[in-house]
């Protein structure tokens, strides 16, 4: 499992500027990184190097952070890749609610960031097709 941290933000100027300055002034990096928004807040997804770290550094200063399993999984970088790992996950009826792609050096095969409801049905799903499941310490330290 990925621990993804998530920080609500208030949909206002320097917010996310402090973010990042408090992850850069702990040592933290910034691995992967995803925001969705409203007119009135923003979801800040984050993958760190250091997840418990960086926890413990936001309640220090203030800002409400949260750790969420997600999976990182790696799907065919072709059109239609994402597509059929989908159908998979479809058929199985598990829910995702939501995901991202997440940047590695050169690799011929795309990474994906996920939630689902049913994190161990998910992976079982994944593991029956032989999707690769990316680990903890390859997503925390490439």
């Amino acid at each position: 499992m990925i621990k993804q941290i998530s920080v609500f933000l208030e949909n206002k100027s320097g917010r996310l500027v402090r973010v990042a300055q408090v992850l850069g002034e702990a040592g933290i990096n910034i691995r992967g990184i995803s925001i969705a928004d409203t007119s009135d807040f923003g979801i800040l997804r984050m993958i760190v190097d250091q997840p418990e770290k960086a926890v413990s550094v936001f309640k220090e200063k203030g800002i409400m952070a949260t750790v969420t399993d997600v999976i990182a999984m790696e799907v065919p970088d072709t059109p239609g890749g994402l597509a059929r790992v989908l159908e998979y996950l479809q058929e199985a009826e598990i829910n995702i609610e939501y995901l991202y792609s997440f940047i590695e050096k050169p690799t011929s095969n795309a990474i994906i960031m996920m939630r689902v409801e049913k994190i161990d049905a998910a992976l079982a799903v994944l593991k029956k097709y032989n999707i690769p499941i990316v680990s903890s310490d390859r997503v925390y330290t490439f």
